[in-house]
Parts: C-alpha cells; structure tokens; sequence
C-alpha cells in the first residue's frame, strides 16, 4: 500500500505544480485552493508512504514523480518544448525512479 500512497503523492504533487502556473497566469481563488490541497495531499500521501519505505527511496521516487510529471504537464497543457532530449531525460528520471522501487 505504501507504493500507492507514493504515486498519489506524486500525482497529487503533479497537480499543486500545475496550479502554480494556472495561479501565475490567472489570479484566482479557485487556482489557489487547488494549489494548497494539491500539495497537501501529496505531503499526506508522502508521510503515509514513508511509514513504510525508506525516506531515501520515498522521497526519490516522489521528487521523480513530480518534477517528470510536471515537465510532461507543461508540455501536453501549456505548449512547452517537445524535443527529443528533453523526452529522452524525463524518461531516464523515470526509469530512476522505476529502479528504485525494483530494488526496494
């Protein structure tokens, strides 16, 4: 269970980073709230999943999650940069973070 708390972290993390750019370009409340639960949850999720696994791997595997996820966010939603470099070093944070959890 500790694995599924790690990836809503990470979702949920994906989605407080998406709301930090809709709060810079729109400055509403609505962004805002979604801002605050969004990372919220991915700290809970985080501290759930830590009970279990190692801080190490946990906190790895979020920041992996998160940091992929936004960089794929902001491709798909908000026109960034699709050149095959910057695919190419998502995919290895996220064959990283794969890797950890194989050997945890």
């Amino acid at each position: 269970m500790a694995w599924v708390y790690l990836i809503l972290a990470g979702i949920f993390e994906m989605v407080g980073v998406a709301m930090i750019n809709k709060l810079h370009r729109d400055r509403n409340w609505q962004a805002l709230v979604l801002l605050l639960a969004g990372f919220g949850a991915s700290f809970l999720f985080l501290a759930l999943a830590m009970e279990t696994l190692p801080m190490g791997t946990a906190y790895a595997v979020w920041t992996g999650i998160g940091a992929s996820g936004g960089a794929i966010l902001g491709m798909v939603w908000y026109g960034e940069s699709k050149e095959w470099r910057r695919v190419l070093f998502i995919a290895v944070v996220l064959g990283a973070a794969i890797g950890l959890k194989l050997i945890s």
